[in-house]
């Protein structure tokens, strides 16, 4: 089985104790490629060291909404200076967050659509993060033409707004969070989007599976719990067990609506 993680965070500091096993747990269970994400512009070198020694890894740069504050009067040139060092890179993570405390949604917005500008610029993916901001999100994709699509990750939005998302160019990755008994609306949404919309994701080292279920137990090195990024063939797995289908049918429509965003 070939799995493909459409994003995930490989070069965050909770998982460096655990590099070298998480490397050979990958390779074990056959993972082909991995979506990995930065968030923020001291970061977005980490990325790139992953990219530059593992063929496996896709990179993607972009500014997260919880870090904008953080962010430098050159960041968006920095961006876009290593968007074009690295041509097949996408776009991400960026987004809309209504969630975290203190938000400022007008400042998020004003760096979520520059990126965005780039991102149609290059025309390059584009992953998307969203909490609680749905109507706002629409509002900064509408009349906006992605080549090759966004993924909005870890897709818990309304029901109601997935054929406009799909319109714009939409694509949803499943996430082993969604297997919370309390996320049992995530899960039928899953369970409803078209199969050719479909990706899934570990976003690793966060959101980790219930502990109940967890096949790969991991502590960071904060000292908490996290997401094992080889998590992937677990979430394949209950993915197609909730859509009723096999693991090998699951992969192989992942694997058509992986290259058609990512390459």
């Amino acid at each position: 089985m070939n799995y493909l993680d459409a994003h995930n965070h490989l070069q965050h500091p909770n998982l460096v104790p655990h590099r070298e096993t998480i490397l050979a747990e990958l390779q074990q269970i056959g993972l082909r490629r991995a979506v990995v994400n930065g968030m923020t512009e001291n970061d977005w070198p980490d990325v790139s060291s992953w990219a530059a020694e593992h063929a496996f890894v896709l990179p993607s740069y972009g500014l997260h909404p919880w870090w904008i504050a953080q962010r430098s009067g050159q960041w968006l040139d920095a961006l876009r200076a290593v968007l074009e060092a690295h041509p097949q890179a996408g776009v991400g993570e960026i987004g809309l967050d209504r969630w975290i405390e203190g938000h400022d949604l007008a400042d998020q917005t004003v760096v979520f659509r520059a990126q965005l500008d780039l991102a149609e610029e290059l025309a390059r993916p584009v992953t998307i993060h969203c909490v609680q901001a749905w109507g706002a999100l629409n509002d900064c994709l509408a009349g906006r033409r992605f080549p090759r699509g966004f993924l909005i990750h870890a897709y818990n939005g309304p029901a109601e707004m997935n054929a406009g998302f799909i319109k714009l160019g939409g694509y949803f990755s499943f996430s082993p969070y969604f297997l919370h008994e309390r996320k049992a609306p995530q899960r039928e949404v899953f369970r409803q989007l078209p199969l050719d919309r479909v990706l899934v994701e570990t976003d690793a080292p966060d959101l980790r599976p219930p502990d109940e279920l967890n096949p790969r137990p991991l502590t960071g090195a904060d000292g908490k719990p996290v997401n094992h990024p080889a998590n992937i063939d677990f979430t394949y797995a209950e993915l197609a067990k909730l859509r009723g289908i096999s693991v090998e049918e699951l992969a192989a429509k992942v694997a058509d609506n992986f290259a058609r965003i990512f390459g």
